[in-house]
């Protein structure tokens, strides 16, 4: 599973690199409601919370779906501005760009998450659809009276959750964003140079491919692929690419690809991590080797020695093209290692695969 970009005919000067002042406060909302998902900013969201107001503690309850489940791309709001715009030097000025979505733009990526239409294809406004509002609804109160009561609100009068919203936001920053932003702003501003000083000279190959491991460019197919568990498409015709760094946004790697918005790849810089983590195909393939439960006793054995196949025989009791079928499937999932010494092959655990298989399969579900 992954999520394509069409790059055929995007003009190197229409990719930018640029921090998002509204882009990493959303980052903050998620890690401060979500502090499970960012164990390397505990300390920070422990001190933060500790200094929350309770009223806006309370206020940020409200709507913690925008920002919690997943992330809004309310907090993109340059993506929708028709022409194309790039963020905002300050989160003034970015939420001046949030005040120029349509209403209609806002209350659709406001209940992305409630309603189930997707978000990458072209269709009816929920606002304007009488069917999809009472959906909207229906669905808002599965998840529970909080989120049913904001989305009513937010269908009946758009403008005053707009104004409450852009109040909210401007309170997080005076609490404990503005503080985070004065320390975090020259990573992102140096990040941007470098990616934009490997995009003047080693191309959009080169740049994309140092976002992350999990992006992949085919220039000849004129396609950017992103390694997610999710399937999605997006195609660039006279818009831009944007690039926007955060640094309180790893392990989540965001793609925004909302149908009329321009794509932007929302990537976190100084990811932890000595490797790269397995693609999502290699993740699933680790998963089904182990799922056997003979493949399951010869890594017991393989975790404690190495072993020849003939020895992997006798200790299992089974025949040699089965032990080295069982063998192969392990060693293509990239959990066993081999070497020869003399003239036997000798079979031994990767502990370190193994050992990775719970991090890599929880940074598979939030990247």
């Amino acid at each position: 599973m992954s999520v394509s970009i069409d790059i055929a005919g995007l003009r190197p000067e229409r990719v930018a690199v640029v921090p998002s002042p509204l882009a990493e406060l959303g980052m903050a909302l998620h890690a401060l409601s979500e502090p499970g998902h960012h164990p390397g900013l505990q300390g920070w969201a422990t001190s933060a919370t500790a200094r929350l107001d309770p009223h806006l503690a309370d206020r940020m309850c409200e709507a913690d779906f925008l920002w919690r489940t997943t992330f809004s791309d309310l907090f993109l709001p340059y993506a929708g501005i028709p022409g194309g715009a790039l963020p905002g030097a300050t989160l003034a000025e970015e939420l001046d760009l949030l005040d120029k979505l349509t209403d209609e733009q806002f209350v659709d990526a406001a209940l992305e998450f409630t309603c189930t239409l997707p978000s990458t294809t072209q269709g009816p406004s929920v606002p304007a659809d009488a069917e999809l509002r009472q959906r909207a609804l229906e669905l808002a109160a599965a998840r529970g009276p909080q989120q049913l009561r904001f989305s009513r609100r937010l269908l009946d009068d758009p403008p005053r959750i707009r104004a409450w919203l852009r109040q909210f936001l401007e309170d997080c920053d005076e609490a404990f964003f503005a503080d985070a932003w004065s320390r975090l702003r020259y990573q992102l501003a140096a990040d941007a140079r470098r990616k934009t000083d490997l995009l003047r000279h080693k191309g959009l190959t080169g740049a994309l491919t140092a976002v992350s491991p999990a992006v992949s460019v085919d220039e000849a197919a004129n396609r950017v692929t992103i390694d997610k568990l999710r399937l999605g498409h997006t195609v660039i015709k006279d818009s831009s690419l944007l690039l926007v760094p955060t640094s309180l946004g790893w392990p989540h790697l965001q793609v925004l690809d909302r149908h009329g918005w321009q794509p932007v790849l929302h990537y976190p810089v100084g990811s932890p991590g000595l490797a790269a983590p397995p693609s999502v195909d290699q993740l699933t393939l680790r998963m089904t080797a182990l799922s056997h439960p003979v493949r399951m006793q010869l890594c017991r054995s393989l975790a404690r020695s190495t072993y020849t196949t003939s020895e992997l025989v006798q200790i299992h009791g089974m025949t040699a093209p089965e032990i080295s079928r069982h063998v192969s499937v392990l060693k293509k999932a990239g959990l066993i290692t081999t070497r020869r010494r003399g003239r036997y092959v000798l079979h031994q655990l990767d502990a370190t695969a193994v050992a990775r298989l719970g991090s890599d399969f929880l940074e598979a579900l939030l990247r």
